[in-house]
């Protein structure tokens, strides 16, 4: 019996085994994967600000020409091309990625455009089945020129296709739509901003390179919240810009009003950024089942896609609405905290940034993408001018050309005598060789030349971007400005210094009747002061808010705020905070956002005294109409202080204290006019006012005011250009002594206050006044003025930024001289 064995494998099989230290092989396994989940997938790139998964799902979309003058498609069309072609990960990933991409509430500026239920901040999304998507136009601008060799391209996971590593990224998306990701060992936390204020501070750095971060935060004073709300304290934002870390409170806008006839109730319009309503109603209800908050009789949510978020926190009898509103805040998700971890990848490396550092690498960035752009064009511009300038040499002998082609046996013959007898070169042979003889004539004679001229002029502009860096420079702040232009929004977070001393602690009946002053700020922040004596003369500092109308009252009474649709609201003296006893500026620390108190949708243009002692008040409207009205008693909460013409508004209100001030107006073609507020007749409320001065056509009013002393007034007058979007361009401005322009009549043309430069349309502010003007910009932040000047038809001297809000720089103590910004650009209150 034959005895059996074992076979020996196969040489091929033989086993390589290395004996491996489990702690050394859990520790290189674990170090590769938190790289993979940092740079892969949660960590977004500092010059687009996309994750991986961003960039590739707008790569994706803009390569699939799903453009935002397209129609909708499937989101799990876009999910299975993204996944299949260049994210290696599960479809629910991509999906999430893109339904951010769309909300509204989490982006400041939404890059997807989408169709369907993308859920809200409490609900998640519908299925991908059931959504449709395309490109918004803010996310063209974030591919555009992606095809003119701007940014580099990689391979993708299995190496069949390419993606591009960055995108140009035509505007600064990382600080404007923020970031939240967490890796390994690392997460990132960056904040939503306004996408003007970032645009005029890279537009700064551009033009100032060693500006410091005090300068950059004139123009970026603090995050913008796609929500809205408030930001309470802001030292931890100066923190985060300096440092990369920092946090800072967010607070939501609520407003006391009553709910029925016998009840108030906690109306909340704004919530902070994260923050559902129904996550506030659930905390609500767990305090208010424990017994911890007292008050409450009903909350109901009555959000809707027409008025927004609108939560109705209804307050039982007998409770101080202030008081629980503070109970509120400390208890409920009403107030939280935002904390700012801008980490963010550098040369693939990544880096904890500061506000100066971000706005750099965008900058370097763009400068990037633009020069390759150029160089890009320039190498296709010699290139058609190269085929053009051999084609044209045909054309002149053409029929030498007919006859030399006619004559050769072969394509390959013919193109070498085309060259030895004309002096082309191959490209250009092969070039003439394709065309058709209906292409010679003279008329495409005179067409080449006059497209060789046009290309050699694009070459020698593009050769001028690429030599000079100040040049380059230039492009790449119009094109910055023109983003701001195209997609800017006004500012919807206010941003307060600090809480101040709150609404409930004023309302408690032992407050004493006090006289005081009412102000109101270019920002649309309310105020009162402690005491009888209005504020002291302004301190310069890098962040000020100017006072614009000013009322004396007492603590227990009532004042009016006009608004531009003509209209008086009654406004309760101890609904405003006070200021506190140290507030020796015209900083509002401590005052509270307008839309708070009163339910407003027209621009506040001023206050008024309800006493009907004294004058009275006075105001001009946008067609040049003056009325001068004394205050009438009367119960309502709201009533016509004059009444306006179709298309009219009213541009200002000024208190008078005797009757015998100077009044003036400015106009958008640079006229103006004042006279004695003794030439016109006071009026009763329902009077439509008389005519002020006479406006040429298609001129309006945008200036108005009162002084006491005309040898101690100024005029100011900022002018600025017709297509510029409101609110975004800086304008040139000028002031000017009043007492250099002579009074003249009531309803007469006035006389001209400044030359407009080359591209000026007219004036877009005007602003008349005791004393010098003060004035800031729609943050809050100052803007330095020029010198004045004593040329009566000077022209002005470019701004820095554009102009809210202007006041007399002695802080306007008595008289209420407004301005008013064309087109409704003066900050939202």
């Amino acid at each position: 019996m034959a005895r059996s064995s074992t076979p020996s494998p196969p040489e091929e099989f033989d086993e390589h085994i290395i004996d491996t230290d489990i702690t050394d092989e859990m520790s290189a396994s674990y170090i590769e994967y938190a790289y993979s989940v940092i740079y892969s997938r949660a960590i977004p790139d500092a010059r687009d600000g996309l994750k991986p998964v961003q960039r590739r799902t707008l790569y994706t979309m803009d390569d699939l020409n799903l453009r935002s003058d397209r129609g909708h498609v499937k989101s799990a069309r876009v999910v299975g091309e993204v996944m299949g072609r260049l994210h290696p990960h599960g479809d629910s990933a991509i999906y999430d990625a893109l339904v951010r991409l769309v909300q509204p509430w989490s982006m400041r500026l939404p890059l997807v455009d989408g169709h369907g239920n993308f859920g809200s901040p409490d609900d998640p999304p519908a299925a991908m089945r059931y959504t449709e998507c395309r490109m918004a136009t803010s996310a063209e601008a974030m591919t555009a020129s992606i095809e003119e060799d701007t940014v580099d391209f990689r391979a993708n996971y299995d190496g069949r296709e390419l993606e591009p590593s960055v995108l140009p990224a035509a505007l600064p998306n990382l600080l404007v739509n923020g970031a939240s990701g967490i890796a390994v060992g690392m997460a990132t936390n960056i904040a939503p901003h306004n996408l003007v204020e970032v645009v005029q501070a890279l537009r700064h750095l551009l033009d100032h390179p060693t500006a410091d971060l005090d300068d950059i935060m004139r123009f970026v004073p603090g995050p913008d919240l796609p929500t809205g709300g408030k930001i309470v304290g802001l030292e931890g934002i100066r923190d985060a810009y300096a440092t990369g870390n920092g946090s800072f409170r967010m607070r939501a806008t609520a407003r006391i009003e009553n709910v029925t006839a016998r009840r108030k109730g906690i109306v909340v319009t704004e919530l902070p950024y994260n923050v559902g309503p129904e996550k506030v109603i659930e905390a609500i209800k767990k305090l208010v089942q424990a017994k911890k908050l007292q008050g409450i009789s009903d909350i109901k949510n009555l959000t809707d896609r027409h008025k927004g978020l609108h939560l109705v926190i209804e307050v039982k009898s007998g409770i101080v609405p202030e008081a629980l509103l503070e109970q509120l805040y400390k208890a409920t998700p009403m107030e939280t905290s935002f904390g700012v971890n801008a980490v963010a990848l550098v040369d693939g490396q990544p880096r904890t940034l500061g506000l100066l550092e971000l706005l750099q690498v965008f900058l370097d960035h763009r400068l990037q993408v633009v020069r390759r752009r150029s160089a890009y064009r320039r190498s296709k511009a010699a290139d058609r001018l190269h085929l053009v300038e051999g084609l044209l040499v045909a054309i002149l002998d053409i029929d030498e050309v007919i006859q030399l082609i006619r004559s050769s046996d072969d394509r390959a013959e013919a193109r070498s005598r085309l060259t030895s007898v004309f002096d082309l070169t191959e490209v250009q042979a092969d070039f003439i060789l394709d065309r058709t003889l209906g292409s010679l004539t003279k008329f495409s004679r005179i067409e080449l030349e006059r497209e060789a001229d046009e290309l050699r002029a694009t070459i020698e502009r593009l050769e001028e971007i690429l030599g000079d860096d100040a040049v380059l420079r230039a492009v790449v702040g119009e094109e910055l400005e023109e983003v701001a232009r195209t997609f800017g929004t006004p500012r919807r977070t206010v941003l307060l210094e600090s809480a101040g001393r709150q609404v409930s602690a004023a309302v408690p009946l032992e407050v004493a009747d006090d006289p005081c002053w009412v102000l109101l700020s270019g920002t649309g922040l309310l105020a009162r002061t402690s005491d009888a004596e209005p504020l002291g003369p302004p301190q310069r500092r890098a962040k000020h808010d100017v006072v614009v109308s000013t009322v004396r009252t007492t603590a227990r009474g009532e004042v009016g705020l006009v608004t531009a649709d003509g209209l008086v609201r009654r406004v309760s003296v101890l609904e405003i905070p006070a200021l506190p006893p140290t507030a020796g500026s015209p900083h509002l620390q401590g005052g509270v956002p307008l839309r708070e108190l009163l339910d407003v949708s027209a621009e506040p243009v001023g206050l008024m005294s309800l006493d009907d002692t004294g004058p009275g008040i006075a105001l001009g409207t946008r067609q040049g109409v003056v009325k001068r009205v004394r205050p009438d008693h009367l119960t309502r909460d709201s009533w016509e202080v004059v009444k306006l013409a179709d298309n009219d508004a009213v541009v200002a209100v000024a208190t008078l204290e005797t009757g015998e001030e100077e009044l003036a107006f400015v106009t958008s073609d640079a006229q103006l006019l004042h006279f004695s507020a003794s030439l016109v007749r006071p009026q009763g409320r329902t009077g439509g006012g008389v005519a002020g001065i006479k406006l040429a056509a298609g001129a309006t009013v945008v200036g108005f005011g009162a002084v006491r002393d005309v040898g101690s007034a100024h005029v100011l007058g900022i002018a600025g250009s017709a297509d510029a979007l409101p609110g975004t361009e800086a304008g040139s401005a000028k002031v000017t002594p009043l007492s250099l322009y002579p009074a003249k009549g009531r309803a007469t043309g006035g006389v001209r206050c400044q030359r407009l430069l080359k591209g000026e349309v007219g004036l877009v502010l005007g602003w008349v006044g005791d004393g010098l003007p003060m004035a800031c910009a729609r943050s809050g932040s100052a803007v330095d003025l020029p010198d004045p000047v004593d040329r009566r038809d000077g022209s002005g001297t470019p701004l820095a930024q554009p102009v809210a809000a202007v006041a007399s720089a002695p802080a306007a103590q008595t008289l209420g001289a407004g301005a008013s910004v064309t087109d409704d650009t003066a900050d939202e209150a």
